[in-house]
């Protein structure tokens, strides 16, 4: 595997790479960075924490020169990954300085007017930057360089419609960069109506799967959150983020967690930006232990030290269930990710089975106290009896 700098990435970015202690290229920037750097339109396979902001961030940084209008263009499917994405840019770009702004809804509007006035590169959800366009506030007539980050998760989330209209805003002589977990067929599509002659790469999945234990237990209907709370209580653990199916039953669960003294918050796509905002930097300052979310968590935020992983509720497919284990075992940290199933989760569990390659051994139900679970905010709920699964 080259270095940093064989891979062409000039001198103030890898000061700055130096600095922050990255001491080689992750699979991802191996494969990609030079390509990018010679100006190939890419198609890259990788996964959130795989380092392939730093991928598209050295082109967009040599190439844009500070003050000569909006040069480069972020395309994210959550607020928190365009944070994210606009905080490593400005990381890597801190010897040569560019004006970088990040825009999504959420928040006022009019303080994105005022940057965007003096902005080198954008990055932004779907949405906020068709509103700019809309009200003239935004001119991509000079971008030379688009990334469209987390494909795949722009299409499960509806976007790409939006997606299609800001491209077209785009001049057709430029630089298009696609990254996605996962490559599907409307994915490819994509990247032929509006990439040049793409090169593909891709990368292992960034989880170890030697580092990655996977276990289930079949629980009864009734002591599925008591076996959660056991759980919790019992394990040892550094961070740990609990899944939901659901914004009422995330702020069920979070809820009935801080009653009983477990230092647990909620997030998903119903908070305010400023409410996640909080939460996300109490969670990453270790200041809260568990986080319980949607999948609006398990895509597009890089948060190191999780430990656990806990599906509540199992996801309806199998992709999801990769990403939302895909928080764990990294960077060659051990991981375990446990699946609590009553009887309403066995077909989804079906699917995740055979919908992806992975060992789930199911684990003997220890002894668990059946705990007081407040009505108030209870999720409302229809239970259906399914057929207990199998491991196999």
């Amino acid at each position: 595997m080259k270095s940093f700098k064989e891979l062409g990435i000039i001198e103030p970015i890898l000061k700055s790479i130096e600095e922050e202690g990255f001491e080689r290229p992750t699979e991802i920037q191996d494969k990609s960075i030079s390509l990018i750097l010679s100006g190939k339109d890419v198609i890259a396979e990788a996964a959130t924490g795989s380092g392939k902001t730093l991928a598209f961030a050295a082109d967009i940084i040599e190439k844009t020169e500070k003050g000569t209008g909006i040069r480069a263009l972020v395309l994210t499917p959550t607020r928190e990954l365009a944070q994210q994405v606009a905080a490593a840019l400005s990381l890597f770009s801190k010897y040569k300085p560019l004006r970088i702004v990040a825009v999504f809804g959420g928040v006022a509007i009019n303080p994105q007017i005022t940057q965007l006035r003096r902005a080198d590169v954008v990055v932004g959800t779907p949405g906020r930057i068709l509103d700019h366009i809309g009200r003239r506030t935004l001119n991509l007539s000079k971008v030379n360089i688009l990334v469209l980050d987390e494909a795949d998760r722009m299409l499960d989330m509806g976007f790409i419609p939006d997606v299609k209209k800001i491209v077209g805003e785009c001049p057709r002589n430029r630089q298009t960069l696609l990254f996605s977990a996962t490559i599907s067929r409307e994915i490819t599509v994509l990247a032929r109506k509006y990439q040049k002659d793409p090169i593909s790469v891709s990368a292992e999945a960034y989880v170890d799967p030697s580092k990655l234990t996977q276990l289930y237990y079949d629980v009864p209907d009734n002591l599925k959150f008591s076996l959660l709370v056991h759980l919790l209580k019992h394990e040892e653990s550094e961070l740990v983020m609990v899944f939901c199916n659901t914004r009422t039953n995330t702020d069920f669960v979070a809820s009935n967690l801080k009653a009983l003294g477990i230092g647990a918050m909620a997030i998903h796509g119903g908070l305010t930006q400023d409410r996640r905002d909080r939460i996300m930097k109490q969670f990453h300052s270790h200041d809260v232990r568990v986080l319980v979310c949607t999948d609006v968590a398990a895509r597009g935020l890089d948060i190191p030290h999780v430990s656990h992983i806990y599906n509540y509720d199992i996801p309806m497919y199998g992709k999801d269930y990769i990403h939302r284990i895909g928080r764990t075992a990294r960077a060659g940290k051990d991981g375990i990710a446990i699946s609590i199933l009553a009887s309403r989760d066995y077909d989804s569990f079906r699917r995740v089975m055979k919908s992806n390659e992975v060992t789930i051994t199911e684990e003997k139900l220890p002894d668990v106290k059946k705990v007081r679970i407040s009505r108030k905010n209870f999720p409302k709920r229809t239970f259906r009896p399914g057929r207990r699964p199998h491991s196999s």
